[in-house]
């Protein structure tokens, strides 16, 4: 190559990635809505050779004329605080979450009965992935969160360099999902990331995996608990979920070094390890693993072929043992015995949301009142701790919410 070559190549390279960033920043908006338009122009012959009619791909953009600046935002910002075991499990697994588990258990009990037989999937990891996912559908009707799916994935195709192959493939699928009729383009809602529907499917995923349950003719996992259930149920069985058995055991675990990788629960106990309950494990064949999230001072656990089942919908330990343990807890099982390595002294449900009710009240919360401890809420428990002279921890205490009571 020669130099004037590499030049133009290093200056259209240097062009295009200037590009990027500043759709990633604050721009122009003619300048920015151009591009955008001109993206949307471009990518719909990608579309039509993907097998979505050009007539779908024209209604669905009709009214996006702009990137979703949000979509942008959230694609860029990155977490601040690392949770710990504790904080995540904490927000999911909760007494609020049990609760309206169970009641979800007896409303759609119906439903239940049908999909377990069909699928042969425990409904309550049903109903855990489905308050994992939405909070029983409750998500859904934030506005501040749901956005429009084929402008998000557009957005993140245009201006996300990191997602934009993603963004791009999800997009062709969530046009077909329009063109078979199963949802409009104004119901098309789902996350800034394109997961849509009650249980959260990315829309190549529902291309695999959605059912119409309900037999309307129509898979709808926006509006259709059954079909949103009924979807999850199939993910589930198709990536070889067992029927009739667990996802794995809380353990004790014996003083000294255990050997690694999978054995059978027979050779486990052999071992000296044994349930958390004092109740005898089940099929004392099944290969299981031995998984101590917490290390040695927090709960351990043996984790069977169903635990990495439940990481086909979300491959991280974390979620299919919360999925797992908030299953147990609304089928009426009692928790943990041994509790998370809490460093502090846990708040209900109720009380967290009391917690940044009075946050709010000082000027230092403007978040919801929804009983989740993110970002939000542990900046502001550190500013009330700095303000009241506290170990400034970030932590959702009962400690921080009996000084909030006093003052």
């Amino acid at each position: 190559m020669s130099v004037r070559n590499a030049a133009k190549r290093f200056t259209s390279v240097m062009t295009a990635a200037s590009l990027s960033l500043a759709l990633l920043m604050p721009a122009g908006p003619a300048f920015a809505d151009a591009g955008f338009r001109q993206w949307v122009a471009s990518f719909r012959a990608t579309a039509v050779a993907g097998g979505v009619s050009g007539a779908v791909y024209d209604q669905a953009f009709r009214n996006i004329k702009e990137p979703d600046p949000v979509v942008l935002e959230k694609a860029r910002t990155q977490p601040e605080f690392t949770a710990p075991a504790w904080d995540y499990f904490d927000n999911r697994v909760h007494d609020q979450s049990v609760a309206n588990g169970q009641a979800m258990a007896k409303k759609w009990k119906p439903w239940l009965d049908k999909i377990e037989a069909r699928f042969g999937v425990d409904r309550y990891i049903l109903l855990a992935i489905w308050s994992m996912e939405s909070n029983y559908g409750e998500i859904l009707k934030r506005d501040d969160i749901m956005r429009n799916v084929i402008r998000s994935l557009a957005t993140l195709g245009y201006g996300d360099p990191k997602r934009s192959k993603y963004a791009r493939t999800q997009l062709v699928a969530a046009l077909k999902i329009l063109q078979t009729g199963d949802i409009d383009e104004s119901h098309l809602m789902g996350s800034w990331a394109g997961a849509m529907g009650q249980t959260q499917f990315i829309p190549t995923s529902y291309q695999h995996y959605a059912v119409d349950m309900d037999g309307n003719g129509k898979r709808d996992i926006w509006n259709s608990i059954p079909d949103a259930l009924g979807t999850a149920a199939n993910l589930l069985k198709k990536n070889g979920w067992q029927a009739g058995k667990t996802w794995g055991y809380e353990v004790t675990l014996p003083a000294g070094k255990l050997p690694g990788g999978a054995k059978t629960l027979a050779q486990w106990e052999t071992l000296g390890v044994v349930r958390a309950n004092g109740k005898p494990f089940r099929n004392l064949s099944d290969k299981a693993t031995l998984k101590v999230p917490d290390g040695r001072g927090g709960p351990a656990f043996l984790m069977i072929r169903n635990f990495s089942v439940i990481k086909a919908y979300n491959n991280a330990d974390k979620y299919a043992l919360a999925v797992g343990l908030l299953a147990d807890e609304i089928a009426g099982g009692n928790g943990l015995v041994q509790d998370w390595k809490r460093p502090f002294t846990k708040l209900t449900f109720e009380e967290r949301q009391e917690l940044q009710k009075r946050l709010s009240q000082h000027g230092l919360y403007d978040g919801k009142f929804d009983g989740k401890i993110g970002d939000g809420s542990k900046t502001a428990i550190m500013a009330y701790q700095a303000k009241v002279g506290l170990t400034q921890d970030g932590y959702p205490s009962m400690e921080v919410l009996k000084w909030l009571r006093q003052k």
